[in-house]
Parts: structure tokens; sequence; C-alpha cells
């Protein structure tokens, strides 16, 4: 159960971690231009290993709108810019089911900058191209795997359909986020508020078949990750459409995660998995801190908002210092340290994790409000 200590003197901590995410940013950015990294191996971005989809591109220039919005600075709305505008043409990319990661974190973080009306449309049209994934049969939205499967994952990029549907009152699209929601919060959620990783359904039929994993330790286990995105995925479909069904299902993973992660708030690869079988993935405790901060602003009950608040700082505290943050490790070119990409596969284990890294600078932007 994590554990609540002082947040005595967070401010300053939170602050000098967010100094040095920019000055990684800026290191990666300037030691190899244009180049959209997953994770590291040893702590270097550039290697050689798979990246399947490119579901990360959004989260290096998402950081740097950030990082502009909090200080004004020209620079980093220009390095932004420059590693935004090549990602366009994927509002059109019916291959993924990311796209929400790639545009809420690029060209709506720039629209909210500028109100440039032809950077919305990119949004809206991202949303648009998300939705065709939606299978009647079922009522969810595929994953990248396969059309009989839906991930937990895409909870976290539904937003971007939410958001769609609002800004063009466009009742279909609302329609189809509302299902997916509904689905995924009817078979990948168990009543405990824990988390199934994938769902597998009949294509003939529609009918939903089993729970399933591609990351975690077996099907029925709460894969680390899942979970928060469960938690930051339902929290955003709240505020969109303030459904109090999705308040309860956010609320639900995040008593899960409380009452389960260890007292220092970074959570295991896996909530189910034996010891022996484990390790620390901060990833998961970065995005659940981002998801908690906004559920605390949300909830109707302001103790539990209060706790939700008081829980996400304490875990950015723990990830804001050695041995996870990277500023003592020399040579490191990411962030935050002991992520995991894919533990089966032996891929980013133990490393910086771009996912990590955006959603830890949300995070801390969140923690520190406005300037």
């Amino acid at each position: 159960m994590l554990e609540l200590t002082s947040l005595e003197g967070s401010r300053e901590t939170f602050e000098a971690a967010l100094e040095f995410a920019q000055k990684q940013v800026k290191a990666t950015a300037e030691r190899d231009p244009g180049f959209y990294p997953m994770y590291t191996e040893k702590g270097r971005w550039r290697h050689g290993k798979p990246a399947w989809t490119h579901w990360c591109d959004g989260f290096l220039p998402g950081m740097m709108w950030i990082f502009a919005k909090r200080t004004g600075s020209e620079a980093w709305v220009d390095l932004a810019r420059k590693y935004t505008e090549p990602l366009e043409p994927r509002k059109m990319d019916r291959e993924v089911h990311d796209l929400g990661f790639i545009f809420l974190s690029t060209y709506h973080r720039w629209y909210k900058l500028t109100d440039r009306q032809d950077l919305n449309d990119i949004v809206i049209q991202a949303g648009r191209t998300l939705a065709l994934r939606f299978k009647e049969k079922g009522q969810y939205m595929s994953s990248f795997m396969g059309p009989e499967s839906v991930f937990i994952d895409i909870m976290a990029n539904v937003g971007v359909i939410f958001y769609a549907a609002l800004e063009t009152g466009d009742s279909g699209l609302m329609d189809v986020a509302m299902r997916h929601s509904l689905t995924s919060g009817r078979v990948l959620v168990r009543g405990d508020g824990s988390t199934s990783h994938e769902g597998i359904y009949d294509l003939e039929t529609g009918e939903f078949l089993r729970q399933s994993t591609q990351q975690g330790w077996r099907s029925d286990s709460c894969w680390a990750r899942g979970l928060a995105w469960a938690i930051y995925g339902f929290t955003a479909a709240y505020k969109f459409t303030r459904d109090a069904r999705f308040l309860r299902t956010a609320e639900l993973c995040a008593d899960y995660f409380l009452l389960n992660v260890p007292k220092n708030g970074v959570a295991p690869m896996d909530f189910d998995a034996p010891a022996s079988d484990t390790r620390e993935e901060t990833s998961a405790s970065a995005i659940t801190a981002a998801g908690l901060l906004r559920l605390a602003s949300l909830t109707a009950d302001p103790a539990k908002g209060l706790l939700y608040d008081q829980a996400a700082r304490r875990v950015l505290l723990t990830l804001c210092q050695p041995p996870y943050l990277a500023s003592e490790t020399h040579g490191w070119e990411g962030i935050l340290k002991e992520g995991i990409y894919h533990l089966n596969l032996g891929l980013g284990v133990g490393e910086s994790v771009m996912w990590g890294e955006y959603f830890f600078v949300e995070a801390l932007d969140r923690a520190l409000g406005e300037e």
C-alpha cells in the first residue's frame, strides 16, 4: 500500500526534475536531430532493436510543447514545431490505435498555445480516423494486433475521439467513443479495480470470448501499465462526458493502484506476478500520477480528491530522485530510469521509455500548476 509521507519541499524537487527533463530532451534533439526515440538500450536512445508501430512519436515533441508553455521560450516552440509538423500525415493512419498519444500530445498542445483552427482541424481528423477502428459487433475499437483484439491502452487514446465529437458536434463520433469506453469498462476492468491488458472477441457474433495479455504475467493478472492507462483514460472520459459511470471506473482502478502498489509508489511490472518474475516499472507510476492529479480535480468527494492529489505527489517525489531519476547516472540519455517496454521479449527492460518520460513531465507540469 502506498505510504503517504510529508510533501515538504516537494515543489522545489519537482522544479529541479523538470529542469533536468529539459536538459535531457534538449541534449537528445541536439545529439540526434529529427530522431523519434522509443526506449533506451543501456541508457542510449539510438539502437537497432524493434520499434513496431512508432506509436511513441508524439511524446518527444509533446514534452517540448509542455516546456514551451511553461517557459515561454521561442526556442522550445521552434523545436517542438520541427518535431510536430512531420507527424501531420499520420492523422490518416489506419494502422494504429495510438492516435490520441500522437496528436493530443502535439497538435492539440500547439493549438492551445496559438488558437489556430488549422491545427485543431488536424486533431479532429485524427479523432475521426481512430473512430474507424470501431466494430459494431462487440462495440469496441480494435487494437493493432487484429480486428478481434481490444486493448486497455485504447482508453488512453479515446479522448481524441471525444474531443473531435465535442469540437464538431458529431453525435456519431460521440457514440463510438461512449460505446468503446463502456465496453472497455465492462470487459477489461474487474470488480476489484484490476485490469486486463487485452480482450478477444468472436468476429462473427460479436461475443466476448476471454481476457488475454501481450505483456502481463498471464491473462488474468494486472499488468501495471494497463492499469495506469485505465486510470488515465477513464478519468479523461469522465472529463469529456461527465458520465458518472466513467468516474466510478476511474476511482475503482485508482483505489486498486493505491492499495496494491509498494509504499514508495513505484509499481511492479505486474501486480500479480511473483517477486521472482517481476521488477519495478516507473512508467506505470508516472502515467498514474498524471491521471490521479486530473482525477483529484474531478472527483465529487473532497476527501478522495485530497487523497488522489497527495498520492500523486508522493509517487512523483519518489520518481524525482535517484535511482529512478537519471540525474546522477553519467551518460544516461533519458530522464526516468527503470521503465519497461516489453519484459517478455526483453525489450527496454530497466530503461527509459518515451511514454514514461512524457507522462512524468505532464505530471510534473500538473503538480506545479500554472506559472
